[in-house]
């Protein structure tokens, strides 16, 4: 048992709601926001709070790609290339978190630096673009996509973060549409989250110390945000790319002011 109250799984369940319903319309599962929800508020110590937020997106994506399966944003090539890149990379990142334990300053800096210009970037060009209705540009290749999604998928494994947090701003802002994204990449996020968790499971049985998820807190969190991720993806229906692309900055731009917030302290 991981200890974990009543009170402490209700502010959990809904810490999980109210992100979800914000980040999911962008392909975002809200782990990223959720996990310094987890350390500063919740208590879950380091490192079990990497797989208690891979827990989080196990339970909570299949809320949103039900309605994005609806809607038939799950087909076409894109959520293949992003599994292809995540699934072995959250493998590596999990080892790399148990045994090498990278210190978090590094991680958060990494994410400030990227995110921080990567937001203000999409919001201006999405504010000029509607303004003078300019086409977007070439989408990456395949291959580029691949080795994006590899990439996230190391740092998910490390930190327990959604891969959607990065992969739809930079994906969005090399020109891909917010719809033909978002599916995808909450896909990428739950398939790697399952393999992700799993991995974490078989290390806690070789090696000591808080390296299994808080199963209580993890599945509260994931419920609020299995709801909160199926009303999200149907709100994305009713907003227009030019908002979406929006939100999507503004969330990249939250994100990485949050963790530089966390370095500066």
């Amino acid at each position: 048992m991981d200890g974990t109250d009543g009170w402490t799984a209700v502010l959990g369940f809904a810490a999980g709601l109210l992100i979800s319903v914000v980040t999911a319309p962008v392909g975002v599962s809200g782990a990223v926001f959720l996990l310094p929800v987890q350390v500063s508020v919740l208590g879950v110590p380091s490192p079990a709070v990497t797989p208690t937020n891979l827990l989080y997106n196990v339970v909570a994506g299949p809320g949103a790609l039900l309605r994005h399966h609806r809607n038939g944003g799950l087909r076409g090539p894109l959520t293949r290339l992003l599994v292809l890149g995540t699934v072995p990379g959250v493998v590596v990142g999990a080892v790399i978190r148990v045994f090498a334990v990278p210190g978090p300053s590094v991680f958060r800096l990494l994410i400030a630096v990227l995110l921080l210009p990567l937001g203000g970037w999409l919001c201006l060009r999405t504010l000029h673009r509607a303004a003078r209705t300019r086409a977007p540009g070439p989408e990456p290749s395949p291959r580029s996509i691949t080795r994006l999604a590899l990439a996230v998928g190391v740092a998910g494994g490390i930190y327990g973060i959604g891969g959607g947090s990065l992969l739809g701003p930079i994906l969005v802002g090399r020109g891909m549409p917010v719809a033909k994204v978002a599916p995808a990449a909450l896909a990428a996020t739950f398939v790697t989250s399952v393999v992700g968790a799993g991995t974490y499971a078989l290390l806690a049985l070789t090696v000591t110390g808080d390296i299994a998820p808080y199963w209580t807190l993890g599945l509260a969190c994931g419920l609020g945000g299995l709801c909160g991720g199926y009303l999200g993806a149907h709100l994305q229906l009713r907003l227009p790319e030019t908002v979406l692309r929006l939100l999507l900055g503004v969330l990249a731009l939250g994100i990485g002011g949050l963790y530089a917030v966390q370095i500066l302290r």
